[in-house]
């Protein structure tokens, strides 16, 4: 589409019914694209690798709201179904230089690597309980709801200490929080619960701490710094959203991907192939997340022949990335667990805003996969891959369901 400044725009589909051919479009148009987000919001997004690492660590890109201009003008409407993902709160998301190098101390005190390699035992635990519990003999059965979904979600839960009889309400809130179709009256409705649920959990360990993260970030200190309710509340929100979808997507991407590259499948059951390198693959060829809301020009940031004008937002588009040719050769759009170079990706980031659960998500994936496939080697989709439909959601490479035959 052109809008009124006369720049030619690639609207993002708000429906997702084309991920892949969406993210060539993309990279199509240069390493810089214009595109429009749904609901009419313009932004600019950046498609090429090298690209993407030289922006996310430009110090003149910058994640304060308040320097958006279309924020500061007043066209970004409050119940805007986006909003939660452009204007999360204060966390180490969204400030930059000593503000984010405060709160990522803080945060990486809380967890630490061993306390995430304290939860393989556990993620082992819970994987082969839900093994347990789906049916054996062939049978049909969406793999999404029944392994991918409540795996990461029992992992956060208890990584976090949120009560267990949270998590359905949290499925429904998060559910609307990532869809572009909430109805703009339930937009604000689902942040102030999803916010009040985290209060109450802040709260709650504030009282009775434990041995969980949000006990820890509430007894995080720093120069005797601590995070404030505010920091810890939309910290916790952040950690849960990210912790859960990225694994999920990943768990379900992989399983598709074996499902429809038979040979790659054998060279991981066989013991060719290194179950990281599927991992690893997954992560660049099918990204879980699609496109990172945003950050916004200070001044003017050139891009190859084009320029992030002042006060305008910027996205990575991590679907387009992944297949960069520049970056990884020109098998780029090829799914192949023998690539040479298989974490060269950046898809939990790059620069001072990499994701902090990267590892976690690594660990999940790379128990439960494995756990999957011993059970069920010959498991296989139960209907064509382009008959897989994706969720209303932009910024995750996100499934409705995943229909498998569990053959042993």
């Amino acid at each position: 589409m052109t809008t009124g400044t006369g720049i030619s725009r690639i609207a993002l589909d708000p429906f997702v019914t084309d991920l892949d051919g969406e993210s060539a479009a993309l990279r199509a148009a240069g390493p810089l694209a214009a595109v429009e987000l749904p609901g009419g919001v313009p932004v600019w997004a950046v498609t090429r690798h090298a690209e993407a690492k030289a922006l996310l660590t430009d110090p003149r890109l910058v994640k304060d709201i308040n320097v958006w201009g279309a924020w500061r003008r007043g066209e970004i409407p409050a119940d805007w179904p986006l909003i939660g993902l452009a204007n999360p709160g204060r966390s180490m998301l969204t400030v930059d230089g000593a503000d984010h190098r405060r709160m990522r101390t803080l945060v990486a005190q809380a967890l630490t690597p061993r306390r995430v390699e304290l939860m393989r035992e556990r993620i082992g635990k819970l994987t082969q309980d839900l093994l347990d519990a789906l049916p054996a003999g062939g049978e049909v059965v969406d793999l999404k709801a029944a392994f991918a979904y409540p795996l990461p979600m029992y992992v956060v839960a208890e990584l976090m200490g949120i009560d267990e009889a949270l998590l359905p309400r949290l499925k429904v809130l998060f559910e609307k929080f990532f869809s572009t179709q909430t109805p703009p009256a339930e937009v604000i409705a689902t942040l102030t619960e999803l916010a009040g649920m985290m209060a109450a959990t802040v709260a709650a360990k504030r009282a009775e701490p434990g041995d969980d993260l949000t006990s820890a970030l509430i007894l995080a200190s720093a120069d005797g710094d601590h995070l404030t309710d505010e920091e810890i509340v939309a910290t916790l929100q952040l950690m849960i959203a990210a912790g859960h979808e990225t694994t999920i997507s990943l768990i379900v991407n992989a399983v598709v991907n074996l499902s429809t590259h038979p040979d790659q499948r054998e060279l991981v059951l066989s013991g060719q192939a290194d179950w990281s390198a599927v991992v690893e693959e997954t992560l660049r060829w099918s990204t879980p997340t699609s496109h990172v809301l945003i950050r916004f020009a200070t001044e003017d940031v050139p891009v190859g022949d084009k320029v992030i004008p002042a006060g305008d937002a910027l996205i990575v588009s991590y679907g387009a990335l992944g297949r960069d040719e520049e970056a990884h050769g020109p098998s780029a759009g090829e799914f192949d667990i023998t690539r040479e170079v298989q974490n060269r990706h950046i898809s939990f980031g790059h620069g001072p805003h990499v994701c902090p659960g990267a590892a976690l998500s690594r660990l999940e994936a790379g128990v439960a996969l494995p756990a999957l496939y011993a059970r069920f080697p010959h498991l296989d989709l139960a209907v064509p891959a382009a008959e897989l439909r994706h969720k209303p959601v932009v910024t995750q490479n996100d499934l409705f369901e995943l229909p498998v035959r569990l053959n042993g």
